[in-house]
């Protein structure tokens, strides 16, 4: 059985989860409990849990999936799996931020129940707003500007998650094209134009600067889903630190 709960409006999203876990404990006091977020998952323990039913575990099983999806392996194990959590004795919560809808709709037609919570009073833009701006101005480190425009962005309704993640795309973009040759990067994934921007970019920073900067990223990103912050505020500081 699965509970899906996700959108961009974090406090919401982990509030609803948060009380929906507890729920399920109390309804279940002899049920296991395994919490996993994208750095403890653990495939083989999952694939015990989906496959196997009770298997090890004397009484069923309650899964909190806590924003596993930053895990690719994790993503894909889930999503290609998704018919035999359904169809498992075993609970599976799964908690989300801000996902493609293609990937919810398909989680959402398996799951027993959904919920998504999105941001209130958000103005809609009536032209696309492009996140790339940001990213070309955080890498001149031009501080003035990437601050403007990570503000256009969130009044145009594009949320803190989506700009930390094109901004940590961009860093990591510029840690490979300060250490590889362009061929190595297309090895990487990294098309050319990609590369030879981001090299041009990295410039402005030292090799030391950008791997401080991508730790800092990683680390406000994870103390935020911890309920430790605000995110859009850690992502409003750390654009005026650079």
């Amino acid at each position: 059985m699965i509970y899906f709960v996700h959108g961009d409006n974090l406090k919401e999203g982990r509030e609803k989860a948060k009380s929906l876990v507890d729920s399920l404990r109390a309804k279940k006091p002899n049920a296991s409990f395994v919490k996993m977020d994208d750095e403890n998952f653990s495939l083989e323990k999952i694939e015990e849990l989906a496959f196997g039913g009770q298997g090890l575990f004397e009484s069923k099983c309650l899964v909190f999936f806590n924003y596993v999806f930053q895990n690719k392996e994790a993503k894909d194990f889930i999503l290609n799996n998704l018919k035999e959590f359904s169809a498992s004795d075993n609970v599976f919560v799964i908690l989300e931020g801000k996902i493609d809808k293609k990937t919810s709709d398909k989680i959402a037609k398996k799951a027993f129940g959904v919920k998504e919570f999105v941001e209130k009073n958000k103005v809609k833009s009536k032209e696309p707003f492009n996140l790339f701006s940001i990213t070309d101005a955080f890498g001149r480190r031009d501080k003035k500007n990437a601050w403007i425009l990570f503000q256009k962005s969130i009044i145009a309704g594009i949320s803190p998650e989506e700009i930390h993640g094109i901004i940590f795309w961009q860093l990591k973009n510029m840690i490979i094209a300060q250490s590889s040759s362009i061929k190595d990067a297309e090895k990487a994934g990294v098309k050319p134009f990609v590369f030879n921007k981001s090299l041009m970019l990295s410039k402005n920073f030292s090799e030391e600067e950008l791997k401080r900067l991508s730790s800092k990223m990683v680390s406000f990103y994870h103390r935020a889903r911890m309920g430790d912050g605000d995110f859009q505020i850690s992502l409003e500081k750390f654009i005026l630190s650079i």
